[in-house]
């Protein structure tokens, strides 16, 4: 089956994404082990082992397999069958006569050798598109298990990346319980010289306790994503340690789409969509072949004797051959149904089929509307942090001196913890919005050759 049998699906191809501000589009295109882009060994070592042990990747494999398999086994029609036998018959008649009398009856032994063949002349085509739709679905199997592959990664980095998060979260938490019970001791220092009340101290020791809080939170959420991480790696939790660090030790790779034409070769999905459309437009033909006649013929031939020694004599050969033709007349509609079936599961595919390429379209635009605000997002935050510590600094230092208003100091510690706390979520949606980006744009890519200049 030629492309050009697929039908058209009539796709609106953009010539730039809308949110892609590059001037090279073929530059910093997603490297074939894009997730080294982060700099994290740790990372790339549980990529790697999720590669060759996920078991969900192992199972669209093995799905694979049935596939090529099942190809196999429809693409058989198209070759004759081809089989041997041989028996030994042996018989013996009554010895009982119709007038009462006795005799010893008749042995009769007969030996044969024989071979025969079948084939259907696939004038029509019906085998043909047959086993071309069982080679499509292989071919979707393939771009199946590179779905199943790229989710895999996508959810190894994002659960990486929660772990470190949770981290950094919780060391601020601790860093903030430690600067609380600072401000507590001196706010309990004023109120025992009698410049302060009880209630600047009970309103210290909310905030204590609001900060011990959050941190059994942080701890759960740290201890999921590894036990997710040990799940995508196919090992139970207590076989698997996952060190972490720090999101400050991760760079963000810098990557640029491309054109939205490659889209269509580099995303799995959508391969996979055109192949199932690919195979449903051969099933249309070969449903369409069954409204014609099947030819079919049908040979043997061997020796048939009774006597073994005698078996391969030539005048112990024997041979037949037979061509039949059979035409559908009335089937109750079975094989126009069938056909009808078929071409709507074929409309049915080049409508999903578009659907995936334009979904494709905003996934990668969405990516990069994330990257370029999570961007200035973070960079935002980061200076609100500055600006945080610096006016909690300042106000503990006046409530030591005792000229600090203690509401002051009250909303200048919440703005800080808050600031640094959001600077880890702004940090984790940056880098969640990169790999977003990988997904969306199908994984690595292969490295384009360069055209030799002297090529022809």
């Amino acid at each position: 089956m030629l492309t050009s049998d697929l039908p058209d699906p009539a796709l609106d191809i953009p010539t730039v994404y809308k949110d892609a501000h590059t001037s090279k589009p073929g530059a910093a295109v997603p490297a074939l082990d894009w997730w080294r882009g982060f700099r994290s060994a740790e990372l790339t070592q549980l990529m790697e082992e999720a590669q060759t042990v996920n078991l969900d990747i192992a199972a669209a494999v093995a799905r694979l397999r049935q596939a090529d398999a099942q190809a196999r086994i429809t693409g058989a029609a198209l070759l004759p069958t081809l089989s041997a036998g041989g028996q030994e018959n042996y018989a013996r008649t009554s010895g009982s006569s119709a007038s009462g009398l006795t005799n010893n009856g008749r042995e009769i032994t007969n030996f044969q050798a024989s071979l025969s063949a079948s084939y259907e002349i696939d004038f029509w085509g019906k085998n043909r598109d047959a086993a071309l739709a069982a080679e499509e679905t292989a071919n979707a199997s393939r771009f199946d298990r590179d779905v199943v592959a790229l989710t895999t990664m996508a959810a190894v980095a994002n659960a990486y990346f929660q772990v470190v998060t949770a981290q950094d979260r919780i060391r601020t938490a601790e860093r903030n319980i430690a600067s609380a019970v600072r401000i507590l001791d001196a706010i309990k220092q004023r109120f025992s010289a009698g410049t302060g009340s009880e209630l600047d101290v009970a309103q210290q020791e909310s905030v204590l306790a609001n900060q011990r809080a959050s941190v059994p939170l942080l701890r759960t959420t740290l201890a999921q994503n590894k036990h997710a991480l040990a799940t995508l790696v196919s090992r139970p939790p207590e076989s698997v340690r996952v060190a972490g660090g720090t999101l400050n030790a991760i760079t963000g790779p810098k990557v640029t789409p491309g054109l939205p034409s490659e889209l269509l070769t580099q995303r799995p999905d959508i391969r996979r969509q055109e192949a199932q459309l690919a195979a449903a437009t051969a099933n249309v033909g070969s449903a369409r072949a069954q409204f014609f006649p099947t030819i079919q013929l049908t040979g043997s031939g061997g020796y048939q004797s009774a006597a073994l020694v005698a078996l391969f004599n030539p005048n112990a050969a024997f041979f037949s051959l037979v061509g039949g033709l059979t035409q559908p007349i009335f089937d109750g509609g079975r094989i126009r149904g069938n056909f009808e079936l078929t071409q709507a599961r074929q409309d049915e595919l080049l409508q999903t089929y578009r659907k995936t390429v334009v979904s494709a379209f905003a996934d990668v635009d969405n990516a990069l509307v994330a990257i370029r605000q999570t961007t200035e997002r973070l960079r935002l935050q980061r200076e609100v942090v500055r600006a945080s510590r610096r006016a909690f600094e300042l106000s503990e230092q006046q409530l030591r001196a005792g000229t600090a208003d203690i509401v002051t100091v009250l909303n200048t510690q919440l703005t800080l913890f808050q600031a640094e706390d959001t600077l880890s979520q702004a940090q984790l949606a940056r880098l969640q919005a990169i790999v977003s980006l990988y997904q969306a744009l199908g994984g690595g890519w292969e490295p384009k050759m360069e055209r030799p200049v002297n090529a022809l």
